[in-house]
């Protein structure tokens, strides 16, 4: 992993932005975001100051599960535009020195792709041995599946198909059946996927649950496990045996060797773990000794946190310790699947918003954000005939689905909110609040959008804040507190998680503040200075100059 001390590498020291392509921009006017829509906004996320976009699926689809179900690897779906819009998306966003990101999803394909309608034709069909069938086990004179998987949009992870009298495995929707990865001919196949998209110069893949694409080759039952979930649900198991098998690790290391053919690319990878259960230790191990497997892994720890300076200090140190020295972090709070940060941490506080920002943004490692996420959109509330995504259709009340973090982006007051000239986008708006919009919070000196932005300038300005070592430093429970240095220069960094005022570090008392003018991320007036002293204003964070190198 090349590393020249002034070598900024856009995956490793730069800001990688997620788009959810249905939810982004309408170039069309049919209330469905899509790639025009992207382009149209590559100004804006110039202006905003990313490095990458990671765009999710954009591969032709049944929609199923909205593209993650996908039905050819190498097309665009018709929805979202065309190859032609695309190689204008990538060629105008290199242009703008951004980087493009495709979401792969190599562990199942749509139940409609060509591979396997050729595996249904019949069990001696050469494409049958590209997914996972077994026959079942009798038990009781009934026939019964090979094992108790269960499947993450709910029920058994095994479809009986009538016609080869065998089952199938799928471990989320039946209309998502799992690759066969033991099968070498699927690997070759998945890899010519890839470099159909390197060649025509994307700049890396987020790979979709990727611990899940090999398994237990006797197919060995998961053992039980106490989680309060809806019936029927994969949570209430350990998945020892249907995910994190060693074998993947060896195909990751075949597939960076085919990233490695093209320069500056890169590989992100979803390690998914068990329901609650915090595993920053299997996340750093699928980026194997740090140049041979995945560049970055997601660790999902700060998603189950609460807002709270000793809980993030204990997680992003394991994170940093499972990680080591050779391996490099990367740092997220918000996903398409997940709720978003802004209802799940801050409460709908923008002062909060503004110190979660000002700690991922410092963080050493890569920082990932959610769109939206900079000007503080919240989880839509979304009533129950609205709801499109699969898991909350089936789980709705106890589970109310992943649509509350999909709703459409907010980019100026008035009908449509900027997304779309269409009467009614795919899903509702999270608000219609005027000042939740890119419009009001750009021309607002003190807003979220305006501080994520100074942020993101402040981390490429300065070499410590997005390559230098990070160490943590004791202080008040309530307040974060840590140190950045790169050669010789250091930034301290204290967050007040509390809303009354804390005391900062004693050696940092009357340090100068790094920002000129300095902002003030708390409560008060917009773009108030700090006032140097001993004291941390509510929810305040600051970044301190201090002498001296770190021995």
């Amino acid at each position: 992993m090349s590393d020249s001390k002034d070598e900024f590498l856009w995956w490793k020291h730069g800001v990688i932005y997620q788009i959810y392509p249905r939810s982004f921009s309408d170039g069309n006017a049919n209330g469905v975001g899509d790639l025009e829509g992207i382009r149209r906004k590559l100004g804006y996320l110039r202006e905003l100051g990313v490095d990458g976009l990671w765009l999710s699926p954009i591969f032709p689809s049944p929609m199923k599960d909205f593209s993650y179900d996908v039905m050819y690897y190498c097309a665009i779906d018709p929805l979202f535009g065309n190859m032609d819009t695309f190689d204008r998306l990538l060629r105008e966003a290199h242009a703008l020195g951004i980087r493009i990101i495709l979401d792969l999803v190599m562990n199942h394909s749509s139940d409609r792709h060509p591979w396997f309608r050729e595996a249904l034709s019949g069990r001696t069909n050469a494409k049958r041995e590209w997914y996972i069938w077994h026959p079942g086990r009798s038990r009781f004179g009934r026939r019964r599946p090979p094992n108790n998987w269960m499947a993450a949009f709910g029920g058994r992870a095994w479809e009986w198909d009538e016609k080869s009298r065998e089952y199938y495995l799928h471990l989320f929707l039946k209309e998502q059946p799992d690759l066969n990865w033991r099968n070498h001919e699927v690997e070759r196949a998945m890899f010519d996927q890839a470099r159909f998209w390197l060649e025509k110069g994307v700049d890396g893949f987020r790979l979709d649950v990727i611990n899940y694409i090999v398994k237990d080759r006797e197919l060995k039952s998961n053992p039980y496990r106490l989680h309060p979930a809806p019936p029927r649900r994969h949570d209430q198991q350990h998945h020892r045996h249907d995910r994190n098998q060693p074998e993947t690790h060896d195909i990751l290391k075949r597939f960076r060797s085919l990233l490695d053919e093209y320069p500056e690319r890169m590989l992100v990878g979803e390690i998914y773990p068990d329901e609650g259960v915090l595993e920053p230790e299997t996340s750093a191990s699928y980026q194997g000794g740090g140049d041979d497997e995945l560049h970055l892994a997601f660790d999902f720890s700060p998603m189950f946190a609460q807002f709270s300076a000793r809980k993030f200090r204990r997680l992003l140190e394991r994170w940093y310790h499972a990680a080591g020295e050779h391996r490099w972090p990367s740092h997220v709070l918000s996903n398409h699947d997940q709720s978003r940060a802004m209802s799940r941490l801050a409460g709908g506080s923008v002062e909060k918003a503004r110190l979660l920002a000002a700690m991922l943004l410092t963080q050493r490692g890569t920082p990932f954000l959610y769109y939206g996420e900079e000007i503080g959109m919240t989880d839509g509330l979304i009533r129950r005939r609205d709801i499109r995504d699969p898991l909350g259709q089936r789980y709705w009340p106890f589970h109310r689905g992943r649509d509350r973090s999909r709703t459409p982006m907010q980019w100026q007051p008035g009908p449509g909110l900027g997304f779309t000239d269409a009467c009614h986008p795919w899903l509702p708006y999270s608000t219609e609040d005027p000042g939740t919009t890119v419009a009001a919070q750009k021309n607002e000196a003190g807003s979220l959008f305006n501080w994520y932005r100074q942020l993101i300038e402040l981390r490429k300005r300065e070499p410590c804040l997005h390559r230098g070592n990070i160490v943590f430093v004791d202080s008040h429970r309530d307040v974060l507190a840590y140190i950045r240095e790169y050669r010789g220069r250091q930034i301290a960094i204290a967050l007040n998680f509390s809303h009354r005022s804390r005391p900062l570090p004693e050696a940092w008392h009357d340090l100068p503040s790094l920002i000129d003018p300095p902002t003030h991320s708390g409560a008060g007036a917009p773009g108030e200075a700090r006032q140097a002293g001993s004291n941390l204003g509510s929810y305040e964070a600051a970044f301190l100059e201090i002498a001296g190198v770190i021995q």
